[in-house]
């Protein structure tokens, strides 16, 4: 088996800035690599995760002109955590703005996670401006997987994180915890606020990766990346993401002739290799490949690997 590859090194951008998208929101957003090389876009997970800088060394920065932002809420971008006016489509029409304000025709589109789901609904929207997908984890905002994660399923492997997570919250609200946790999430009292968002961010951060990441664990709890990842994505699991249920799959037809890679690790606890798989046989053209030894994570080396090697061939560039 050929050893497994390094993210490339992490690289500044050559331009950055704040885009006004309307209703309040204001995005920041980054350029990586080389100015009119290949086109491709980096949507992050949550919702409500927001980028990083190891993000940009998911290619090859001679090859690619890569354009990374944080969404509605998430990072730097304002208002802070903000979940008036945020939706899955809502993003979709910021990534055109983007794409438009970059002159490009078409760009890869590149997600993990809940990446995955909002890549799935650009691509659907707007076919003909995405040359590829490379996507991580599969997630397509089901009810079944909304259930895997917050009733029963992931709580069965990681026990002990489970009771940390459900702990919080009154036994007689326990029926709909998402409920419960943004009813605190959305308090006045900011006590409340910051005590909710950081068992709901630690609870997602244990299921993120196949061994313990302490490190990891650490960056979920700091209440600034803790606020806007627990607030907007309890918001997206109480409104079904935004999304009809299984529409992903109903409408994989429309991704006909768009080539993608789909890296999925084989003991991912937080989105389970059904959806890749059940993906997979509504858009057969897809390439998916299984990692074994590999959860959630996209900072894990399995996954890292199965990811530069897509965005380096799908530049041509030979392994």
């Amino acid at each position: 088996m050929p050893e497994y590859r390094s993210l490339y090194p992490v690289t500044e951008p050559f331009d950055s800035g704040m885009l006004d998208v309307g209703e309040g929101h204001s995005l920041y957003w980054e350029r990586v690599g080389t100015k009119g090389a290949k086109p491709a876009v980096m949507l992050h997970g949550g919702p409500g995760g927001g980028i990083s800088t190891s993000h940009r060394g998911q290619w090859d920065p001679e090859l690619y002109d890569v354009v990374l932002f944080d969404q509605r809420g998430c990072g730097k971008s304002l208002p802070f955590a903000e979940i008036e006016h945020n939706d899955t489509w809502r993003i979709v029409e910021d990534m055109e703005r983007l794409r438009e304000m970059c002159g490009f025709e078409t760009w890869q589109v590149f997600g993990g996670s809940w990446g995955s789901t909002l890549a799935l609904a650009y691509a659907q929207k707007y076919p003909e401006r995405v040359s590829e997908l490379v996507l991580r984890g599969i997630f397509l905002g089901r009810q079944k997987e909304k259930d895997w994660l917050y009733t029963y399923g992931a709580s069965e492997i990681m026990a002990e994180q489970w009771d940390s997570f459900s702990g919080l919250i009154p036994e007689a609200e326990r029926g709909n915890l998402v409920q419960a946790y943004y009813d605190r999430l959305t308090s006045d009292d900011e006590q409340i606020r910051l005590a909710a968002a950081r068992e709901w961010s630690l609870w997602e951060g244990n299921v993120a990766t196949l061994l313990p990441d302490p490190e990891l664990l650490d960056s979920f709890a700091d209440p600034a990346k803790a606020m806007p990842f627990a607030r907007i994505c309890a918001l997206f699991f109480l409104k079904d993401f935004f999304l009809e249920e299984a529409q992903l799959l109903r409408d994989a037809d429309k991704l006909k002739g768009i080539p993608g890679i789909i890296v999925q690790g084989r003991h991912d606890i937080c989105t389970p290799p059904v959806s890749a798989w059940e993906l997979k046989k509504a858009w057969p053209e897809v390439d998916l490949r299984i990692v074994h030894d590999a959860g959630h994570s996209a900072g894990e080396p399995g996954i890292i690997d199965g990811l530069v090697r897509a965005t380096d061939e799908l530049a041509g560039k030979s392994a």
